[in-house]
């Protein structure tokens, strides 16, 4: 895959291979028996259908967000302070689950700690990834999804955060955060079967940093939140080239594509999805990119026009758009399955599907034909 030459000098970037002690569950992270509850398996028709429901199919008790969904659109992670969707659910503060669709059913993660922002999944789906609130500090929490075991992500820093998986859950790329408050940060890939980490780059500031691993772990797209800048970093190679945009454009990450492909981030009031072989960008005019699916060939975007859809997905290849939803609805990264064929988000909204009388927002997954 040919890659630009880097076009602006880094503070630190380069790939140092720290041995970190054996992986341990972290301070309150627990194992327990999956929670499953039964239901009606989905038939997969086009159209809209509510997932973060009670095990007799009624709408949850709580609000639900936060939604990613594998490769092959079968199961689906999301965060919710409901109740009711599963049989045995005591705690009271915000939880993860995984809706399986294949198999009618909805597994909570075990762990004691909200997740600050929505989980991720793996492409496969059998690993679920939150970052968290843990005493005074954030860390990154694995859970195998089959188990709902947790693993603790070792960090050496005192907080990880922003958490991206690849395709089969092995390698993990976050930010880890040095001092309280925070002074300085370093971007990580951890590849917890081989328990090493390799540096990304590291920056002088605390200014956000994100970043976003391809399915085969071997690339990490970045933003340096300070000069706003995006950069893709080559793990096998040990290159990092950037900034993508130019250097006349100040940017911001969304995604990059699982097949490491593309890169979608946003300039001004403009996305912009920039092709890794070409080297060529994609304006997609006045919208904010949301993400991207798989392959890299559709677009999932926001119009800042408030009289159109809350959310669109485009087909880069030629151009046609779907309406995802017309009633306001949010979604963020890894929203999009494989082909552009699901998309999952969440919505306040009372009319998206007969019988939304909870007030809450619910999770929704919208099927194309």
């Amino acid at each position: 895959m040919k890659r630009k030459a880097a076009g602006r000098a880094r503070a630190v970037l380069g790939a140092v291979v720290v041995v970190c002690a054996v992986t341990t569950a972290l301070p309150g992270a627990v194992s327990a028996e999956p929670m499953t509850v039964p239901g009606a398996a989905s038939d997969s028709v086009a159209g809209v259908e509510r997932i973060s429901v009670a095990p007799d199919g009624t709408q949850g008790d709580g609000d639900s967000a936060g939604a990613t969904i594998t490769a092959d659109g079968l199961r689906i992670a999301f965060s919710s302070s409901a109740k009711n969707l599963t049989p045995s659910n005591p705690v009271t503060f915000e939880k993860v689950f995984v809706r399986d669709q294949q198999a009618g059913r909805t597994t909570q993660m075990s762990s004691n700690t909200s997740p600050i922002q929505r989980p991720v999944i793996s492409g496969d789906g059998q690993y679920v990834a939150l970052w968290g609130q843990l005493f005074r500090d954030t860390k990154v929490l694995l859970s195998q999804v089959s188990s709902a075991s947790t693993i603790g992500v070792n960090c050496s820093g005192l907080s990880c955060s922003q958490p991206s998986l690849s395709a089969d859950g092995r390698y993990i790329a976050h930010v880890a955060t040095f001092s309280r408050p925070p002074s300085r940060q370093r971007i990580e890939v951890r590849d917890w079967r081989a328990d090493t980490t390799q540096t990304v780059a590291e920056f002088d500031h605390s200014v956000q940093a994100r970043p976003s691993i391809s399915g085969d772990g071997r690339f990490v797209a970045y933003q340096d939140g300070q000069t706003q800048d995006v950069f893709v970093w080559d793990r096998t190679d040990n290159i990092s080239t950037g900034p993508i945009e130019g250097p006349s454009r100040a940017a911001t990450l969304v995604q990059l594509s699982q097949d490491g492909s593309k890169v979608v981030y946003l300039s001004g009031s403009d996305t912009y999805v920039h092709d890794e072989s070409s080297g060529a960008d994609r304006l997609v005019p006045d919208v904010r990119g949301l993400a991207i699916d798989p392959t890299g060939r559709h677009l999932l975007y926001a119009p800042h026009d408030a009289n159109a859809p809350s959310l669109v997905l485009r087909d880069l290849e030629t151009g046609a758009d779907e309406i995802v939803s017309d009633q306001p609805a949010s979604a963020g990264t890894d929203a999009v399955s494989a082909g552009g064929r699901e998309v999952v988000f969440h919505s306040t909204a009372a009319d998206i599907v007969p019988g939304d009388t909870n007030g809450k927002s619910d999770v929704f997954i919208r099927r194309f034909s």
